[in-house]
């Protein structure tokens, strides 16, 4: 596994030639990268995958957008496909979109995009906004059919996933879900895992936010539904948390030689999660998180260590 003083190495990369030199390109080649089943299907995804908030969106209303493109060519490189947007993040699903037809990667990246033209704070979607929110995304990517569309933050679930599963059946995207981020709405969204037919959801978890663990994710195994793990790093938070802190020397025992490796591999050694998707701009950070995809993951024993080790830091 490359080491976070490879990174620096080339770090330097970085706003200047995006081209990855060979030896470093071959570095994560060495092993296989760790994929999950989709339950409904047996399609397997890369563990690892992208995210376009935080800095990827902030980067995509710019108007130099090459680190995204350095990002997501090699997100795929590296054995990734998995790749989240949604229409509320900014510029990200358009300029995104344009990367992965400049690149010509369509067909390698698994298009995860979502739908939700409900008012903030709850109410009625209006289903021809909605449609053309969802037509718009297909414009954008230039994909057809779209890999998943989930209904962001369970906006009006009755009007908008009627909607999506009506493309789904038409065959214009090929798996359905929801979303949530919040604790609060938990209860909603088990209770339409139980009543829907989902393909997948996208809920929040990392290493120190474990409470999707005690009945969203055991609800998601039984009932067959693939999960996208959303906020790894708790956004910021964790990053503070950890902020001149050493990386424990037990966490090389799986290969967590960052701490984005031991956020990511944490998140992903759980069964029910699917694929996480870490947001990022930077070349560095993408090879960094794609690297939890490689290697070993921790056990049992060895997650309860390493949340028990976090626990005891200092909150910020």
């Amino acid at each position: 596994m490359l080491t976070r003083r490879d990174y620096l190495k080339y770090s330097a990369v970085v706003g200047t030639s995006y081209a990855i030199p060979g030896e470093f390109l071959q570095a994560l080649e060495s092993g296989n990268v760790i994929k999950r089943a989709i339950p409904k299907s047996g399609e397997e995804l890369p563990v690892v995958g992208l995210g376009s908030s935080a800095t990827f969106r902030t980067v995509a209303q710019s108007e130099d957008v090459s680190a995204l493109r350095a990002v997501m060519e090699t997100l795929v490189k590296k054995g990734g496909s998995v790749f989240d947007t949604a229409p509320s993040y900014g510029a990200s699903e358009e300029i995104a979109g344009k990367i992965v037809q400049e690149l010509g990667i369509q067909e390698s990246v698994f298009w995860a995009t979502k739908v939700n033209v409900a008012p903030w704070g709850g109410g009625p979607a209006d289903p021809d906004a909605a449609r053309a929110q969802i037509e718009q995304s297909f414009r954008f990517v230039r994909k057809d059919p779209i890999d998943l569309i989930q209904v962001h933050n369970l906006g009006d679930i009755a009007t908008q996933l009627p909607i999506v599963r009506e493309l789904k059946d038409e065959g214009r995207v090929r798996y359905i879900g929801i979303t949530s981020t919040s604790a609060r709405r938990y209860s909603d969204l088990a209770r339409y895992m139980r009543e829907e037919s989902l393909d997948f959801i996208g809920v929040d978890y990392a290493v120190d936010n474990r409470t999707s663990a005690k009945t969203i994710l055991p609800l998601a195994e039984e009932l067959g539904i693939a999960v996208l793990a959303y906020a790894p790093f708790g956004r910021t938070r964790l990053w503070e948390r950890v902020k001149g802190q050493p990386i424990p020397a037990w966490a090389l025992e799986f290969g967590a030689d960052s701490w984005a490796k031991f956020f990511l591999k944490y998140v992903v050694s759980h069964p029910a999660i699917t694929c996480v998707t870490p947001a990022t701009s930077k070349l560095k950070n993408m090879l960094d998180n794609i690297g939890a995809a490689y290697g070993e993951l921790p056990d049992k024993s060895t997650q309860l260590r390493m949340s028990e080790y976090v626990d005891a830091l200092p909150t910020v």
